[in-house]
């Protein structure tokens, strides 16, 4: 199970040198992969009355395709975006961004998408929020061919590429996608077309039933569900035996990635993440470099 670390977004703040602290000493502390989240923009609440979302204008985000051309200067990290929110996003252009990201890496980049939640999000970049998954669907299939040949025609209900390709392309032809999900819509849509997915609640009875979703629906689609990855997530409380305990589980359950997360922790600067992230990867037995 390769395990990595999933970037302090909204946590570390603005300061270029604080996000390349923490990628050099994630990598140095043996962790194999950092992966961001993404937000374009965030709602106003004295705008948006009753806005409940978990985030907001005030809330800080960096942006993934750009965070990632830095940090793949910076470190040898697997870069993942999980998720970004492609619906939103062109799709060739984020072809194009991915691809060249997978170059800066040398194919150490999967690209996690998913659908979102924040329409105010989806009307900024004037996108269609009630038909996003269609959209996203056929934002795979155009990038996977994008990625894959110098040449592409295809024309879709959301997309028309006529005799285009991207140059240089990627290293790893296609580049994997992964899907975040959390619905049995999401699964099945995993199943059918992910590489892997990023599974949204602990091991257990619910993650059970989740895996069978996706693996049933893999079958159905002519798919060895075996060959699909799964990357859990485990929260840092503070505590060592509480980490590795939940580590555990993620393993016998199948995950083949698991990251963890130091927000929401009251840790208040990149040195205390870092610091905590020093313990967990003591706890977790990974070699420093």
């Amino acid at each position: 199970m390769q395990i990595g670390v999933v970037f302090p977004q909204t946590e570390i703040g603005a300061d270029p040198a604080a996000v390349r602290a923490y990628g050099q000493r994630v990598e140095e502390l043996g962790f194999r992969h950092l992966l961001a989240y993404d937000h374009v923009v965030g709602a106003d609440p004295a705008v948006h009355r009753g806005w409940s979302g978990p985030y907001d204008v005030h809330t800080t985000f960096h942006e993934p395709m750009v965070l990632f051309g830095y940090l793949a200067a910076l470190t040898s990290l697997e870069l993942v975006t999980g998720i970004i929110i492609l619906p939103q996003r062109q799709a060739v252009l984020a072809a194009k961004q991915a691809a060249e990201i997978d170059l800066l890496t040398g194919g150490r980049f999967r690209m996690g998408v998913g659908l979102g939640w924040n329409r105010v999000e989806y009307e900024a970049l004037g996108q269609d929020f009630a038909g996003r998954g269609r959209r996203v669907e056929e934002q795979v299939a155009v990038m996977r061919r994008l990625w894959s040949e110098q040449t592409v025609t295809f024309e879709g209900e959301h997309h028309r590429v006529t005799g285009a390709g991207l140059a240089p392309l990627p290293v790893q032809r296609p580049i994997p996608v992964w899907f975040g999900a959390q619905s049995p819509p999401a699964y099945r849509r995993a199943g059918r077309l992910a590489d892997g997915w990023f599974p949204q609640m602990s091991p257990g009875p619910d993650l059970e039933q989740a895996r069978a979703v996706v693996g049933e629906a893999a079958e159905r689609a002519g798919r060895d569900p075996s060959r699909l990855g799964m990357e859990g997530r485990a929260s840092w409380t503070g505590s060592a035996g509480e980490l590795e305990e939940l580590a555990g589980r993620w393993r016998e359950a199948g995950a083949t990635h698991l990251s963890i997360d130091t927000m929401r922790a009251g840790l208040r600067s990149v040195e205390e993440h870092l610091a905590a992230l020093e313990s967990a990867a003591a706890a977790l037995g990974l070699a420093a470099r």
